[in-house]
């Protein structure tokens, strides 16, 4: 899908969340209380991302950073209290890259690669699951210029986990020729409820079927 914008001028102007934390290009490991899909504890550890790189291009200057949203990392449907036997859908964003394009006073084209990570808890219903994710361009550290809702399927028909890829390429018009993509920011996150935000910011996790490493497929995006 590709999202062109129009002006900067023309964006509403909505001030990011004071405790919204982004992280860079893959997600933050290390996060206390985490748990395996028996309720014990476990330490989350680091893993590459399982993503080819994009092709890297000569440019007018820096491209914009690209981040995930540590608040909107991980998506997790508890049907009560915190614990493994109350988990429905889980979705996690492993990893994200991007390259971007731009000379003369042309705009700014990124292209971004996401790796997401699926399961299915004992709480869940079929194995068909719709997940929504956004995409947000941002004035660096400051307001959203843009953000763009997509909905990605995953299918469980194979087992209780399954990864997904999916990539995106957003314009970013230039106000000037001396505009450079370091002035912007690209955040990524799920469509969470605020429960879901404070769960993820509590730094709790459950794993279902953890251990497996799923064969990265292709997104299939749903119908919005």
């Amino acid at each position: 899908m590709r999202r062109v914008l129009t002006t900067l001028a023309a964006f509403s102007v909505l001030m990011l969340p004071a405790v919204a934390e982004a992280q860079s290009n893959s997600r933050r490991g290390g996060q206390s209380g985490a748990q395996n899909a028996d309720g014990s504890a476990q330490t989350e550890s680091k893993r590459a991302p399982r993503l080819a790189p994009l092709r890297q291009r000569n440019n007018a200057g820096p491209c914009p950073y690209v981040k995930i949203l540590y608040d909107a990392a991980r998506y997790v449907e508890l049907t009560g209290q915190a614990s493994a036997a109350n988990v429905g859908y889980t979705g996690e964003i492993e990893g994200v890259n991007s390259d971007c394009s731009y000379q003369g006073d042309e705009p700014i084209t990124v292209d971004i690669g996401l790796l997401f990570n699926f399961g299915k808890g004992p709480q869940a219903q079929g194995d068909q699951r719709s997940y929504r994710y956004w995409v947000a361009v941002t004035e660096r550290n400051r307001a959203i210029l843009s953000k763009e809702y997509i909905d990605v399927a995953a299918n469980f028909a194979g087992g209780d986990r399954v990864a997904v890829t999916d990539q995106r390429t957003i314009v970013i018009p230039r106000a000037e020729l001396t505009t450079s993509g370091a002035n912007f920011e690209i955040l990524v996150g799920f469509d969470v409820t605020p429960d879901m935000a404070e769960f993820n910011r509590s730094g709790s996790r459950f794993r279902v079927t953890a251990g497996q490493t799923p064969s990265p497929v292709e997104a299939t995006p749903s119908a919005q």
